[in-house]
């Protein structure tokens, strides 16, 4: 009686992990389709807009916009030094780039991809940031540790930030009126009252060098920053570590679905780290899923779920660094279901 009872049990036992496995096997991710880019140069970050079915992505001197749907270039916005990024508001029907060649930010037409005017930074614009609740546009200029913030209606400048260190990603946190900044030279994270446009703190981060990629969770108020090798996961009201996960080397793209509870990092190593949010502030890593090579940033449709990583094909140039082959540049689609 006693060994039929341990043996129900254990087949028991056995059959839910066969359906925990099953479960997550259903849940993770791959790829879906290919959007071709081709071209020159090389490129930074890049951004979906859902209800357009658009994606807008930096490559060299100009913005390229796809289809996510068709996977078709449907135009380009030019003449855009250095560009790192574009941020969007819909409502307004204008984009904004970060030129980091040129200490400028250009706003555009989303319908005709025509400039409508031109804001000066501060120098090396990089992650760019716009504001709904307040209209304004937010850059994180890299060389220059500052923020620049201007009107997106208007384009009038309205702040200027100093910081004490190279900005990289950020993100916003709208309930609590703070904007948060990876500072990549001082292993920190900046802290910004955005109603007051003023620097509130800098949080160093424990073990952690050189912050680049952040994605924020806010329902559980925590800042996820991409160390080297590591995703520091940081309460966002304390400044506090609260946890950490490891990730692939090279990082430069995070993202968060607080839909599902998923987290990503994109590696140049040619790694997307993905690990889910079990209960607040603890996360399991679930698939190290290949990539390619050079695919060290990411962009997430909060929408589909899908995740857009733009990747290229590299040879060994002067002094070790990877020079990007001509024409092979494309954004991997990577999705829950089935690969296309």
């Amino acid at each position: 009686m006693i060994e039929r009872f341990f043996m129900r049990t254990l087949m028991v036992l056995v059959a839910c992990a066969a359906a925990g496995v099953a479960l997550q096997a259903a849940d993770v991710y791959h790829p879906v389709k290919e959007i071709p880019i081709g071209g020159e140069g090389g490129w930074d970050y890049l951004i979906v807009d859902s209800a357009a079915h658009r994606v807008y992505v930096s490559h060299a001197t100009k913005i390229v916009v796809a289809d996510t749907q068709t996977g078709k270039i449907v135009g380009e916005i030019p003449d855009l030094p250095g560009v790192h990024g574009m941020a969007i508001a819909p409502e307004l029907g204008r984009g904004f780039t970060s030129n980091g060649r040129a200490n400028t930010s250009t706003i555009v037409d989303l319908k005709t991809f025509q400039p409508l005017g031109r804001v000066a930074t501060g120098a090396n614009p990089d992650s760019i940031r716009y504001v709904p609740s307040r209209k304004e546009v937010w850059t994180f200029n890299h060389t220059g540790k500052s923020v620049t913030v201007f009107g997106a209606q208007d384009g009038k400048t309205l702040a200027t930030i100093m910081l004490s260190g190279e900005l990289e990603e950020a993100v916003e946190d709208p309930a609590a009126n703070r904007m948060f900044v990876n500072i990549e030279d001082k292993g920190a994270i900046g802290v910004i009252d955005t109603v007051k446009h003023a620097l509130v703190a800098e949080w160093p981060i424990a073990d952690c060098e050189g912050p680049t990629g952040m994605a924020f969770d806010p329902k559980n108020h925590l800042i996820l920053s991409a160390c080297d090798e590591k995703m520091a996961v940081v309460d966002s009201a304390s400044g506090k570590v609260v946890t950490s996960f490891p990730i692939a080397a090279d990082v430069d793209g995070n993202g968060f679905d607080p839909a599902t509870g998923y987290a990503f990092a994109s590696s140049r190593t040619g790694v997307l780290t993905i690990a889910h949010e079990d209960s607040p502030g603890k996360f399991t890593v679930v698939q190290t899923l290949k990539t390619a090579p050079s695919g060290r940033t990411m962009t997430l449709d909060p929408a589909t779920h899908n995740v857009y990583v733009p990747v290229a094909m590299t040879t060994a140039g002067p002094n070790g660094r990877a020079q990007i082959t001509p024409n092979t540049m494309k954004v991997l689609v990577l999705g829950m279901g089935a690969a296309k």
